[in-house]
């Protein structure tokens, strides 16, 4: 079953991991198994502590969107061992012509060659001039033969070596075999069977023919071999008794990983002239084949955006992806779609909301602790219900998610807040927990935001802000980048600010000293920032 993501922004906030993991539950539990929560980046100090405080594991990590392998429906052929007979091997490929190489393999299933029928072609024309064998295991011998040993010498053994030899009635006295290194291929011809016995050949081959009492008396030093086959094929046949991990390739094998992405696989197979490419998985053992026309019509992956719907706020490789749904409660970006998709964008103070209105749509009571988990996430994203995108829809949503999960809003508002920020965490991870990047009217900004009651502890470290803010200006050509640092006890919020000083006073009407200013009742980016910025840029 194709996964399907759900996905908030990234550097998510609370609101964006628990819509994304409610939403996906919502779909799970009305009968579609194949919702997958997903964030795009590091969950926040107070993320985790509801997240703990409700018993949920946060959801899987995402750092990109783009086709990889994984997402092809590549060929699944065969993978042989590579002690298997290449009679076997020839066998699979007979059997799916679709199959252009197999893949070989050791005990543990990693990578050690590939066979393609050219190569078993090729040994087959060099045994005309070169009918010899090597050390071939006897159980490979007895397997492609379907024979039965009938005689073993004195000292067992396990592999059997030599020069293949036919010997046809004639009237020659010379015998076929010149050395005892030699495997005996004859029929009924009893003479022929004591020469080869008292000359001591490693090994002798009895087609559709009766091993006569006194040549198995004889019998010491040689391995005696019965098939059904007659001569001729018996002499084919006998060759493709050797393990496939001798005739595969091993030499400048291009390979390919599931996680590979398809952008990069298509360059290399561009230049090369392979039929088939192994995939390996992360311990590389083999779990399939690509061929060129597997990267023709990609299988893209399916993805739903919560709480945003803007391409710069998403996962990377967005483009690649086929969106089915956009949950939100921001003002409308840019992302585009090929087809018609389900979205919906209300005025709501939390995407947690809309996601909680879904559940009563639907007749679906969500279990105590993921109310309780909606709840809070409400209590972040309307801050208390103090933010101005807070609605009374917000408040009501809330409060009926609180009865289901038994708890008071008001000690669950000043459990989340009255979290202190550590002292030692560093400038870099409270700038961008909360930052989002915006593109509005030819201006790139940044806007990073920190929800506390103590944002005169937090401007002790304003000298670190302030570099930390100048050096991702440059770094990401910003035309200015802000950081807002919202008080619940002030009810605003202290503005840093670094480049566009003159266009953010006249946008608040407001005066910056030293990149500060104080914005009282100022405590949405999405309502309170952006909407002036955009209104003084046209």
């Amino acid at each position: 079953m194709e996964q399907i993501y759900v996905t908030g922004h990234r550097n998510p906030d609370t609101d964006s991991i628990v819509s994304a993991m409610a939403y996906a539950a919502l779909r799970n539990a009305t009968g579609e198994r194949q919702y997958t929560a997903a964030r795009l980046g590091h969950i926040s100090d107070e993320t985790k502590l509801i997240l703990n405080r409700f018993n949920f594991d946060p959801p899987m990590l995402i750092k990109s969107m783009r086709t990889q392998v994984q997402d092809l429906d590549y060929d699944v052929p065969p993978v042989l061992h590579e002690a298997v007979t290449v009679n076997r091997a020839w066998s699979a490929m007979e059997e799916d012509k679709h199959i252009s190489a197999i893949p070989i393999a050791d005990d543990d299933g990693r990578l050690r060659g590939m066979m393609t029928s050219g190569d078993i072609a090729a040994y087959d024309m060099e045994t005309i001039e070169c009918p010899k064998l090597w050390d071939v295991p006897l159980f490979n011998i007895l397997s492609v033969l379907e024979g039965q040993p009938l005689c073993e010498p004195e000292e067992a053994v396990n592999t059997i070596s030599g020069e293949v030899v036919l010997a046809l009635p004639q009237s020659s006295e010379l015998p076929p075999f010149r050395e005892k290194e030699t495997v005996l291929i004859c029929g009924n011809q009893p003479s022929m069977l004591r020469r080869a016995v008292e000359f001591g050949v490693a090994c002798i081959i009895l087609c559709q023919a009766e091993l006569p009492d006194d040549v198995r008396d004889m019998a010491r030093e040689t391995c005696i071999i019965s098939t059904p086959y007659d001569s001729y094929r018996t002499v084919r046949r006998i060759f493709q008794a050797i393990p496939v991990g001798r005739l595969a390739q091993r030499e400048n094998i291009t390979s390919f990983h599931l996680a590979d992405y398809i952008d990069d696989v298509q360059e290399v197979v561009l230049k090369s002239r392979y039929r088939s490419y192994p995939i390996l998985d992360e311990q590389d053992r083999v779990v399939g084949a690509l061929s060129r026309y597997h990267l023709i019509k990609p299988r893209r992956k399916k993805v739903v955006l919560v709480d945003h719907n803007e391409a710069a706020q998403s996962v990377p490789g967005l483009e690649e992806t086929d969106i089915l749904a956009i949950i939100d409660h921001h003002r409308l970006a840019d992302i585009q779609t090929k087809n018609p998709i389900y979205f919906r964008n209300e005025p709501v103070g939390s995407t947690c909301t809309i996601v909680a209105g879904m559940y009563q749509e639907r007749g679906l009571m969500p279990s105590p602790k993921l109310a309780g988990l909606m709840a809070a996430a409400i209590v972040s994203d309307t801050v208390m219900f103090k933010s101005p995108t807070c609605t009374e829809r917000d408040r009501r949503m809330a409060e009926r998610l609180a009865h289901i999960a038994d708890l008071s809003l008001e000690e669950l508002g000043r459990e989340i807040f009255s979290a202190s920020t550590p002292e030692d965490k560093p400038v870099e991870q409270l700038l961008f927990t909360d930052f989002k990047e915006f593109h509005i009217a030819g201006h790139d900004f940044g806007v990073g935001q920190i929800t506390c009651v103590d944002s005169d502890r937090q401007l002790r470290r304003k000298e670190a802000f302030l570099q930390l803010m100048e050096q991702t200006k440059e770094e990401h050509k910003y035309s200015m980048i802000l950081l807002m640092l919202t008080d619940v006890l002030l009810e605003g919020s202290k503005i840093l600010c670094v480049g566009g000083e003159d266009t953010f006073q006249q946008a608040f009407n407001t005066e910056l000293k030293e990149h500060e200013a104080f914005l009282p009742h100022v405590m949405s980016r999405k309502k309170q920032i952006i909407p002036m910025l955009s209104a003084l840029w046209g």
